[in-house]
C-alpha cells in the first residue's frame, strides 16, 4: 500500500491540547542489588527459564501491592 492510497478522511485532526499531554509514561529504572536468596528458591526461578530475575520482581511486587491494600 502506497500512502497515496491511505483514506485519512476519518482520522481526527490533532489539537495543541494532543501534544501536551504524555502518551504513556517510561518505567521507572530498577535498581541492582545484592540479596540472599535459599538456593532451592533460586533454582526454581531459573528453572522457568530466562528472565528469572524478572519473575521474582513481579512476584515481590505482587507483594507488595497486596499488603499496601491490607493495610
Amino acid at each position: 500500500m502506497k500512502d497515496r492510497d491511505i483514506d485519512y478522511s476519518d482520522i481526527p485532526r490533532l489539537d495543541d491540547s494532543f501534544f501536551k499531554r504524555p502518551l504513556a509514561e517510561l518505567p521507572k529504572p530498577k535498581k541492582p542489588i545484592t540479596i540472599r536468596i535459599d538456593p532451592e528458591v533460586l533454582e526454581w526461578f531459573q528453572s522457568k527459564g530466562p528472565r528469572y530475575q524478572t519473575r521474582i520482581n513481579a512476584v515481590l511486587k505482587a507483594y507488595v501491592q497486596t499488603h499496601r491494600k491490607a493495610s
